[in-house]
């Protein structure tokens, strides 16, 4: 089978050992794989991306020993790809205007008359539907003003015509998800309208989300397998709904264990202690950073 991966970090911050990890694994993979390797910089952030944090994007992956061909996709060039599709989906009736905040969205979602606890998908709290009936608005005019998110009612309804009775998606995981899960990962529409909701596509100071650009950046460099954390296990699930909604390949995912400190905390840019740079500048070499993210022998 062809494989084909890719790195794609967010010039946010600088690179962690849990960035390392990622990005060596997958480099490793596509190497004994006799595949390819890509770097795709996920840069649709504008008010919190700087160039100076991709320039160390480039410095510390080539540093660690890492390569990948030229140009780089950046999706800050992509925008029109994306109106596109979200034309497309307004067009089809999908796609509604949200102007709800997270505070909106939690006051709705914990209201004493709903009675019961909010529940949690893969992007916080499942969305109370506050703005789902409201009078549509055109989103060329209002995109830089409001979100807009996916009916997922409509879509489950627009997939079970497609597929007849054919109520279950899937994809194959050859890593594990947070409680292990592994192989055929099977789940049907009862759950997309439950537990992930009308998710965002398009965020009001962005023109679109991370969920609808890492779908369709997928299938325009045509990745075959994605490596990735394990906190992207869940939102897998919303990408596999997209890639079938929009007729796009689903690629093979390997979900990976995430790197934290002795606190058995997550890494995150702002711990600064941990930054490849730091490792760097104290003398330690790539060989080293291979070791303390359990990565000694290269296929690992």
């Amino acid at each position: 089978m062809r494989f084909r991966t890719r790195f794609a970090p967010s010039p946010t911050g600088p690179l962690h050992l849990g960035h390392a990890y990622s990005a060596l694994l997958a480099h490793d993979m596509a190497a004994a794989s006799g595949g390819e390797f890509l770097l795709r910089i996920e840069d649709i952030d504008q008010s919190r991306c700087r160039a100076e944090w991709e320039a160390l994007i480039y410095e510390d992956l080539r540093w660690l020993g890492v390569s990948w061909p030229v140009p780089v996709m950046r999706q800050s060039a992509r925008k029109p790809a994306y109106q596109a599709v979200l034309q497309t989906l307004w067009t089809q009736g999908v796609l509604f205007a949200c102007t709800c905040n997270r505070r909106d969205i939690e006051a709705a979602a914990t209201a004493p008359q709903e009675g019961t606890a909010p529940r949690f998908g893969p992007d916080g709290i499942v969305y109370p539907g506050t703005c789902r009936t409201l009078s549509p608005v055109t989103p060329a005019a209002q995109l830089p003003e409001t979100a807009l998110r996916l009916r997922m009612a409509d879509v489950a309804a627009a997939l079970l015509r497609k597929h007849g009775n054919n109520r279950v998606f899937s994809f194959v995981e050859t890593g594990s998800g947070p409680n292990g899960e592994t192989g055929e990962i099977t789940f049907d529409l009862e759950h997309l309208i439950t537990a992930v909701g009308d998710i965002v596509l398009a965020r009001r100071d962005m023109g679109t989300s991370y969920h609808l650009s890492v779908v369709l950046d997928d299938a325009a460099q045509d990745i075959t397998h994605v490596v990735r954390g394990q906190d992207l296990f869940e939102a897998t699930k919303i990408h596999v709904v997209l890639q079938q909604l929009l007729g796009l390949p689903t690629p093979v995912y390997h979900h990976h264990r995430l790197i934290r400190d002795a606190g058995g905390k997550r890494l995150a840019k702002r711990d600064d202690a941990r930054a490849i740079r730091k490792y760097r500048e104290d003398g330690k070499s790539a060989a080293d950073i291979r070791g303390m993210v359990g990565l000694e022998h290269r296929g690992a």
